[in-house]
């Protein structure tokens, strides 16, 4: 008798300081599914805890990045007794939750993007720190277009766009290429067809040679200050400048930097 084992919705391979994190869904369009939403919460508290992780990467199988949240399992329950109502409201908290756990890691994230975004697969690479698109990369928010407004895409990708940029998206669901998702904010860079992944890990090593410590102080403050006015961001980062001085891989690099030699990083 052959026994079928479902394959892992999602994979992990970890290489010179470097986590590369992929959806592994391909033939559902790398949907968020309960099952990937968690098993991506699980790796990301994971990562946060492991000190030998410096950058993640994050990936997919197939044509398409991520279509967003798995329609299949959210109309499942429209013959609920409430229509679905308590289940919509809580596949919404954890995705949010998830989406919160890629911004609020101590590692930066790196998006690699070959084929499409749309939906929550989109917010996915808007909540990365970076994002690496190949040529054929394609990005949209189409939830107008069934009647649902991609009101949590809203929020990463709001916080990455110009707001007429976001709007646009969000308004239209029209798909947005990866030349002009580069023009308007949402990817970093674009490579040729197939060369993201490539392009990703050279991006990946060269942060990951970096003090970890730095690394974590300075994404923190990044997102913390974006909150704040500017009087009060200056205050906030001027603490962090103080506290990082003070920091043994500060000390390191700045003591390398006027011995012209390679800092010795030791995360603390």
């Amino acid at each position: 008798m052959t026994v079928h084992v479902p394959a892992s919705p999602l994979l992990r391979a970890d290489e010179n300081g470097v986590a590369t994190l992929t959806l592994n869904r391909p033939a559902a369009r790398n949907a968020l599914s309960e099952a990937l939403l968690d098993a991506l919460s699980r790796e990301l508290d994971a990562i946060a805890a492991d000190g030998t992780v410096r950058v993640v990467i994050l990936a997919a199988e197939g044509p398409v990045f991520s279509s967003g949240h798995d329609l299949k399992e959210l109309s499942a329950h429209r013959s609920d007794p409430d229509r679905g109502r308590a289940y919509f409201a809580q596949i919404m908290q954890r995705c949010s939750a998830m989406m919160q756990k890629v911004v609020r890691l101590p590692q930066p994230v790196i998006a690699c993007v070959e084929g499409i975004a749309t939906a929550a697969g989109c917010q996915l690479v808007a909540s990365c720190d970076l994002a690496v698109a190949g040529s054929d990369a394609r990005f949209a928010t189409p939830g107008v277009q069934i009647g649902l407004f991609c009101s949590t895409p809203m929020v990463a990708l709001s916080r990455n766009l110009a707001r007429k940029h976001a709007m646009e998206m969000l308004l239209t669901g029209e798909m947005v290429g990866a030349e002009d998702a580069l023009r308007m904010g949402l990817v970093n860079r674009v490579v040729p067809k197939g060369e993201a992944m490539a392009e990703a890990q050279g991006l990946a090593a060269r942060i990951a040679a970096k003090s970890p410590l730095t690394l974590k102080i300075g994404k923190r403050a990044f997102y913390e200050q974006l909150e704040m006015g500017l009087s009060e961001a200056y205050d906030y980062a001027s603490q962090v400048m103080v506290e990082n001085m003070l920091a043994r891989d500060a000390e390191e690099g700045i003591g390398a930097f006027l011995e012209k030699r390679a800092p010795q990083w030791q995360g603390c």
